[in-house]
Parts: C-alpha cells; structure tokens; sequence
C-alpha cells in the first residue's frame, strides 16, 4: 500500500497554496479585476484626503482668504472620505462571492478526497485532530483571499503614492526617513516574524493533539464509566493541556517582542520626520497646510504599514494553518484507479478468489493461497478463529484493498481492470459492526438506494423484521437515530443494515457476522429472512455462529490465513477435523444457554 509523505512534492507549501488558490480565483477574472480597480480609486480617494486639507488649513491661514469660505475645497474634502469609504465596500461586494467560493470549493475537494482515500488512511486518522485541521486550513485560505490581499496591494499601492507625492513636493529627507522607516520595519518583521512561525506550529500541533485526546475519550465515554477512570482521563487532558499553555504563553512572548519592536520603529520614524516638518515651519519653509500635510501621511502610511506587519504574521500563521489541509489533499489513495476503465459486466455473478496472498504491513501476511469459487447464485460460508482473515476476504472482494498476488475475478473479470464504483454498486453488504448516520431512521434505510420512496423502504424494513418496532415508535421512519446510532440497540441497527441491502436489491451479497448482535430468538426470526435475500444470488458469508451456515452450498474452514476443511456442513461433520470441533464448541455452548 502506498503512504504518502508530509510534502510529497518537496516544495515549500505557501507556494503550493497560493497556486492552488489562483487555480479557483482564476474562474472569477472580472470580479477580480474589478475589486482592483475599486482597491485602487479607493486608495487615490485616501491620498487625496490630506492634500484637500493642506488645501483648506493654507486657505483659512491666509489672512487675505480668512474671511471667506472655501466651501468647494469642504465639499470635496467630505466627497472623497465618503468615496474611500463607497469604492472599499463595492471592492469587498464584488470580491465576497470570489472569497466565498474559493473556501467553499477547498472544503469540498477536501471532502470529497477524504471519501477518495483508503481504508488504511481512514484506519490510522484521528478524527478529533482532523476536522480542526480542516477548519484552520479553509479559515486560513478565506484570510489569504480576503483581508491578505485586500491588505497586502493597497497598502503597497499607498506607500508608493505617498513616497511619490512627498518626493515630487518636499526635500529629500522626508522620502529617505519615510523609506528608511518601511524598510527597517519590514527586514524587522521578516525575521521575528519567521522566528514566531516555530511556536506557532507547536502551538497548532499540541492543539491538534488536545482535540484528539478529547474526541477520543468523549467517543469512548462508556469505557471510561466502565473502569471509572475520569480522572485518569482529567489527568491526561490536563498534561495536555498543560504543553499547550506553555506553547502558547511562549508564542505570546515572540508576539510581544514583534509588536514592541514595530512601535518603535514607526515611532522613531514619526518623530524624525515631524522633526524635519516642524523644523521646516520654523524657517518659514514650509506652511502649516504643509505640517498637517506631512502629518496626515505620515500617519497613513504608520497604519497600514502596522496593518502590513499584521497581515505578515497572519498571512504566516494562516499558511501554517493551510499545510495541513493541502497535506490531506496531497494523501494518494491506497488504490489509485487509472481513467476510463469500463463498467463491471455482470452476467452470472460468479466469484473466484485465485491463488490470493494478501497482507496489510510487511512482515505481517494475513492470507496464504487462498483458492475457492462461489457459483453463481449459490452460498459460501467461511468460518474460523479471530484473526484467521475471514472479514479480509469481503474487504478484497470489494476491493478496499489490492490483493498481493493472485487475483480475485467476477464472471472472469479482474476486479482490478474495472471500475471501483461498478463493482461495489453490484455488492451489498451486512456488516458486523453497523454505523449509523445522525439522521432518521428512514434515510438511514434509504442510503442503500437513495432513490427509493417511503414506500420502499418500508417494504426493506417488513423484509428485514423491523417494521412494527419502528411503527412503535413515537416519529415513526423519522425517528433519529443518534450519533453512531446510539440510541438505538445492536439488533435493531443490524436489522436497519439488512433492510438496506434488501432495498439496494444487488446480485452479490456479503454477509460479516450479520447476526453477532442478536440473540438466539432474533437470530432465528431473522435468518429466514437472510435465507431467502441469499435465495439465488452469489453470496459470502463471514460466519461466527455456525448455526447459521448449515444451509450453505460451500464451508471453508480458514486457520492462519489457509484454508484447512472445505466441503457441506455434513461432510465437514463426517472429516471430524477443525469445523468438528468448531461445531461441538458451540452446540455445548447453546445447550448451557438454553439450560
């Protein structure tokens, strides 16, 4: 099986980001062209607010224009705040559906890769770490479309017309204290900004480690009453969450270092060029439309360029956040099914497993020449200790897993020549354990055909013996069934399972254990039913209470991965080996049972 690596391009991932970004907000071009062009007359409308109020401080310090209202300079000083204001708005609606799809469109692809993905990465996930995973990441990307660009190109565009402006209109040494001041912020920002990125991973990965612990021991709760260990569990949170607090408070010591060290860098910077201004007044240089000027940008350029340093660490922090999510989409399925292969041809519904090895991890084989075939419409049952690989053979037959030698073969085609949807659309399956879906009791009966009516679905439920408790019930079919099915018992969300296969209606059946969690009564009730679905379809049967299988048209007997005894029920009986046993075990166990 294939694993893949944390970054299995190599590449650093901002760039994979900021690629995978564009590759989305490339759809929307003229939405983003024109929340630029509102971004940049927004930003001249914000320039040309302190040159109207040069304009009107020179004119009311005149003493010859003293008297006299400027009321065309007033009303275009008020026009272009309020045009600032209008043109950033327009730019923030036209961009919203730009942002709104992009993450949407992330958190779909991440959705639909996670279903993509193998039963081995769904094996080793913890769930409590990947949905905040997913929920920074795509929060992260909404932060790189929206206030990281939005931030990032108006401040530039700015500060290049301020600087212009000052340099076009005033000494030199403004602009060179101006320019001095945004480069010595910046190479500050840089350098103490990477140097939080570490902390702020740490911080991340125990957080992510927290919510683990936490689903974790929340989904276990039962276990944890069992063996009345919640302080055990407190204790372990605790620790936890101990690290993370440390991580935390040490990442706030690298934000107070970065945020006092930019202050007073725009400070020092501030004060020498008020400086320069004031002194420029005072030698009669200069008017005091020009100090208010001169104050006006420099205080327009310290706050973006404050914001600058704030969408820096953020646009950092945010691309910490967004690794994981684009690590999830780099996870290449155990399978990697190549385009176009064609539909699986049913004829007879004939299954042969060929000669099959299989083994999850190296070192560690789980079946040994594994050679049998289920005839069209007939039954084969497997029956063996724990671990001997019987459920292994349902999830090769609908191909979770690629076998390691051999092949597995459906009216002689290779499952592995035709396509994966296909095949498991021919296939139902009852499996031992069943998860339930936090809906109704209808649409979790309806998910084996999802196009089925009420009607239809009832006709599963009759079939499968759980109608009338269903019709008990105070909402009927729209009865909820909890999370994981929790509110119902084991025999009901197996009838459920059994209901689906029956409506799904399919040619090849799976059975894995599918009556472990009845009782004897229910188990008898219900295999009828199983029985009579089985009648005339190709069907395997992962047994585990022998009872159940004496029917079948084929027993094998799996230990260790081989098949030892294969024959009926009777001539197993007759050979006086494993399955003998196996029977004389159970048959004394129902007798105590029933005594």
């Amino acid at each position: 099986m294939k694993q893949s690596s944390k970054n299995t391009s190599g590449q650093p991932a901002g760039p994979n980001i900021l690629r995978s970004l564009w590759n989305v907000v490339s759809l929307y071009r003229d939405r983003v062209i024109y929340s630029l062009l509102f971004l940049i007359l927004a930003k001249i409308a914000t320039v040309g607010v302190p040159l109207m109020l040069k304009r009107i401080v020179d004119h009311l310090s005149r003493p010859e224009t003293i008297h006299t209202l400027p009321v065309l300079i007033l009303l275009g000083y008020a026009i272009l705040r309020f045009s600032s204001t209008l043109f950033t708005e327009l730019r923030d609606l036209f961009f919203s559906r730009v942002t709104q799809h992009t993450v949407a469109e992330f958190a779909q692809k991440t959705f639909t890769h996670l279903h993509e993905l193998g039963a081995s990465f769904h094996a080793r996930r913890h769930l409590g770490g990947l949905l905040p995973n997913i929920d920074r990441g795509t929060a992260g990307i909404s932060f790189l479309l929206g206030v990281g660009l939005f931030t990032l190109v108006p401040t530039l565009v700015e500060i290049g017309m301020v600087l212009a402006i000052m340099l076009a209109n005033y000494s030199i040494g403004f602009t060179v204290v101006i320019a001095a001041t945004f480069a010595l912020y910046t190479g500050f920002t840089l350098f103490f900004t990477q140097r939080r990125a570490i902390f702020q991973r740490r911080v991340n990965r125990l957080d992510t480690n927290a919510k683990n612990r936490l689903a974790d021991s929340l989904i276990n709760a039962d276990a944890v009453k069992y063996f009345t260990n919640e302080k055990l569990e407190a204790r372990r949170f605790e620790r936890i969450m101990g690290r993370w607090v440390d991580a935390a408070v040490s990442n706030q010591k690298a934000l107070f270092i970065l945020h006092v060290g930019q202050s007073g860098i725009i400070a020092i910077g501030v004060a020498s060029v008020m400086l320069l201004a004031g002194q420029g007044v005072v030698s009669q240089q200069m008017t005091v439309g020009d100090l208010v000027l001169i104050n006006a940008y420099v205080i327009q350029i310290c706050l973006p360029l404050n914001a600058l340093g704030f969408v820096y660490r953020e646009v950092r922090d945010a691309l910490i956040n967004a690794e994981r999510l684009l690590e999830l989409l780099r996870e290449k399925p155990d399978i990697e099914e190549p385009p176009g292969l064609p539909d699986l041809q049913l004829r007879q519904a004939e299954v042969a497993f060929e000669h099959v090895d299989f083994q999850y991890d190296p070192g560690r084989p789980i079946l040994h020449d594994i050679n049998f075939t289920i005839p069209a419409g007939t039954t084969l049952a497997v029956v063996g200790g724990s671990g001997s690989g019987k459920s292994t053979l349902a999830r090769l037959l609908l191909r979770f897993y690629d076998v390691g030698a051999g092949r597995i073969t459906i009216d002689g085609q290779d499952i592995r020549s035709v396509n994966t949807a296909s095949l498991r659309h021919m296939i139902g399956v009852v499996p031992q354990d069943t998860i339930l879906f936090n809906d109704s009791i209808a649409y979790n009966i309806a998910y084996g055909r999802p196009t089925a009516g009420r009607s239809e679905v009832i006709g599963a439920a009759q079939a499968a013996q759980i109608h009338d408790f269903i019709s008990s019930l105070p909402q009927g079919y729209d009865t909820p069934v909890g999370e994981r099915g929790v509110m119902i018992s084991g025999g009901e969300k197996q009838r459920i399972a059994l209901a689906r296969a029956i409506l799904k209606n399919p040619p090849i059946l799976i059975f894995d254990e599918a009556t472990s969690a009845l009782d004897l009564q229910s188990e008898r009730a219900i295999q009828v039913e199983l029985d009579r679905l089985a009648r005339n379809r190709t069907t395997l049967v992962i047994a585990h209470r022998l009872s159940t299988i004496v029917g079948a048209d084929q027993i094998i007997v799996l230990e260790q991965g081989h098949i030892v005894e294969r024959g009926a029920h009777a001539s197993l009986l007759q050979q006086d080996g494993a399955y003998a046993n196996l029977w004389r075990l159970q048959e004394h166990g129902n007798l105590v049972e029933n005594s």
